[in-house]
């Protein structure tokens, strides 16, 4: 199973969301999260090159973006292959 690391904040939709895709699909993830933590949240940043909103997600250390960008890879059936690498 692929490292997922997903940087998050409290009451956040997208993150919730994004975390629900991943749970459906029986991923386990690194949850950082960075409500309360701005070197947390400027480490997230520099990760995802300028990426502030959240959440950020990255698989096997790339980049692939928010939950927006998550959920497209899913529909294109990109997603499946990408957690299984």
């Amino acid at each position: 199973m692929a490292s997922v690391v997903i940087y998050t904040r409290q009451f956040c939709g997208y993150c919730s969301a994004a975390k629900k895709l991943l749970e459906t699909k029986g991923v386990t993830f690194v949850e950082h999260d960075a409500t309360h933590d701005p070197g947390l949240r400027q480490t997230m940043i520099e990760k995802s090159n300028g990426g502030t909103t959240f959440p950020q997600i990255f698989i096997n250390g790339l980049h692939v973006g928010g939950c927006d960008d998550l959920h497209a890879l899913d529909r294109a059936g990109k997603l499946d292959e990408m957690l299984v690498a």
